[in-house]
């Protein structure tokens, strides 16, 4: 199973429209999906549609040791959604445990044995729920947005990255994806082409250009392949999950 946390520390830069599209897109071409919403603002939650009062989430499954599959909802064939949960946010602040605090979602995942890839929507900070998404994962997805903070939030996770994976003698596969995009834009220009100077080995060809489809379709709990599939919006994160395929096939299959 390919565990892939989706995460930037910038806000804005299009994670959870990203899990939420990449998840329809993979489910759509015959992947067994599942999504984690592992942000205490429970966005991807209510981008599925899902009411998440009378569900414990990821919050249950690791705070109080409920078994993942009975917090796990399916959105529809092939695609299933662990909600947040009201108390994932106590996860920021939580003390006991020691070290073991980082490795609560790894031991959840570990439950999850039947699906293809598990997609891990990350809040844009590097607390103890970043942490726990990255112990658990085995890829990280970046997206970033075609600004110049954008850049230097790049710059500033990958340090992040490099020390986390000599502290665990791991070596996480990264990809960068450009969001926002609109090529008539010379910061656009500029700031893509920086992106592709640094990170080349890590760079995605797709880019989601800038949609508003994009923007509006998680206010109606649908993807953008339910409400408006001729846009741009769902051209993109087609070719993305057809590249995201690709690229990992030859990755690891060379």
């Amino acid at each position: 199973m390919r565990i892939i946390a989706v995460m930037n520390q910038k806000g804005g830069v299009g994670k959870t429209t990203t899990t939420l599209n990449l998840s329809h897109a993979l489910a759509m071409s015959g992947k067994k999906v599942t999504v984690i919403d592992m942000d205490p603002q429970g966005q991807l939650t209510m981008s599925f549609n899902i009411d998440q009062t009378s569900n414990p989430g990821i919050a249950g499954a690791m705070l109080s040791d409920v078994p993942i599959n009975d917090v796990m909802v399916q959105v529809e064939e092939g695609l299933n959604i662990v909600p947040a949960g009201l108390r994932l946010g106590e996860m920021e602040n939580l003390t006991k445990g020691g070290g073991t605090r980082g490795w609560m979602l790894d031991k959840v995942v570990k439950q999850i044995t039947d699906q293809d890839v598990l997609l891990i929507d990350c809040p844009p900070s590097a607390g103890m729920l970043g942490m726990n998404s990255l112990f658990a994962c085995n890829e990280v997805l970046i997206p970033v947005s075609s600004d110049y903070l954008g850049l230097h939030g790049v710059s500033r996770l990958f340090a992040i990255l490099k020390h986390i994976e000599k502290a665990l003698g791991t070596n996480k596969k990264k990809w960068l994806l450009v969001t926002r995009y609109n090529q008539r834009r010379k910061l656009t220009k500029d700031v893509v082409n920086k992106l592709e100077e640094y990170f080349s080995d890590q760079m995605l060809n797709t880019r989601i250009r800038e949609n508003v489809s994009l923007a509006e379709s998680p206010s109606f709990g649908k993807s953008i392949f339910d409400y408006n599939k001729r846009r741009h919006g769902a051209e993109d994160y087609q070719a993305l999950e057809f590249e995201f395929l690709e690229g990992y096939a030859k990755t690891y299959d060379s």
